[in-house]
């Protein structure tokens, strides 16, 4: 459900963008721009797809603890965008002024292809980031189709109300809600890429104790768990020693996981939505509650910020 309220915004706010400079260059009487602004729309969606294309055939090239690192950064990338994403959101008053200004800058300096750039750089700007987030999403929960075609569909449809209906949808109350709703996915892509790197050996496992004790390793975690593991399992045995906790259910016997797992579909969704996992290693918890209080802290900060300019 994560990709729809993404995929969701992320059309809506491309939608607005072409909607303001469509209806400033109708009202002035650009209609001989008409064409730069659609040609700028059709690029950028055009090199969208091709970057996409390209961007999993890069992906697709690395194998075991390269795949994990590349993950693991892909992550953390994705999350540092949906936070400058939210803050930007946050702390802008008028965003219709602001491109009114620049379309009015590109036409009075007579650059012919002024038009065509502000709406190519909009829309493909939108595109780059639904690739990183839906590949992120990918990465740590798997994606869904159908909630991303019904997010894209509910945002072109909202785009189409407010500038062709006119209807009156109070947009700073939708984006301050669904900001608080993407803190929290943010925080969960950049634990989950703390676990990629974990995972992938960049970020050693922390917490714990493991010892060799008759050629076998006695894992110990914080709260006083013990596990045995062969002697061969040094990596194992250190993963599981730094696990916080597991709440995590068995698996039921036909290998299915129970709803409340993280991978099961409750459990599967509370991880999609605010980053929940059943068995945190210290790293990745601290990382999660370092990512949710600060990025709440520069969204009121920010937010409060623009209220008072």
């Amino acid at each position: 459900m994560a990709e729809l309220i993404i995929i969701f915004r992320e059309v809506l706010e491309a939608s607005l963008i072409i909607g303001i400079l469509f209806t400033y260059l109708k009202k002035s009487g650009n209609n001989s721009s008409m064409k730069m602004l659609w040609g700028g729309v059709g690029a950028a969606i055009i090199i969208s797809v091709l970057v996409s294309i390209l961007f999993q055939n890069i992906a697709g090239g690395f194998e075991g603890s390269s795949s994990k690192i590349f993950e693991g950064v892909i992550m953390i990338l994705a999350s540092i965008v949906l936070t400058t994403m939210i803050i930007w959101m946050a702390q802008n008053k008028n965003i219709s002024e602001e491109l009114k200004n620049k379309a009015e800058e590109s036409l009075s300096s007579g650059f012919k292809y002024g038009i065509f750039i502000l709406a190519f750089v909009a829309v493909f700007r939108e595109g780059v980031e639904i690739i990183l987030f839906m590949y992120a999403i990918a990465i740590k929960d798997g994606i869904s189709i159908l909630p991303s075609i019904v997010g894209a569909i509910l945002g072109l449809l909202a785009g189409y109300a407010i500038f062709i209906q006119g209807v009156k949808i109070p947009l700073k109350k939708f984006f301050n809600v669904t900001s608080v709703f993407l803190i929290f996915v943010a925080a969960g892509m950049f634990t989950y890429g703390i676990h990629e790197l974990e995972s992938g050996g960049v970020i050693p496992y922390i917490g714990g104790e493991t010892k060799i004790e008759q050629n076998s390793i006695i894992a110990t975690r914080a709260n006083g768990e013990i596990k045995t593991f062969e002697i061969t399992d040094e990596k194992k045995a250190k993963k599981w020693a730094s696990r916080v906790w597991d709440i995590n259910p068995s698996k039921n016997k036909d290998g299915s996981y129970p709803i409340l797992h993280d991978k099961g579909s409750i459990g599967g969704l509370l991880k999609g939505f605010f980053g929940y996992n059943g068995d945190p290693s210290l790293i990745e918890l601290i990382a999660w509650l370092f990512s949710v209080i600060g990025l709440n802290y520069l969204y009121q900060k920010f937010g409060k910020r623009a209220r008072n300019e």
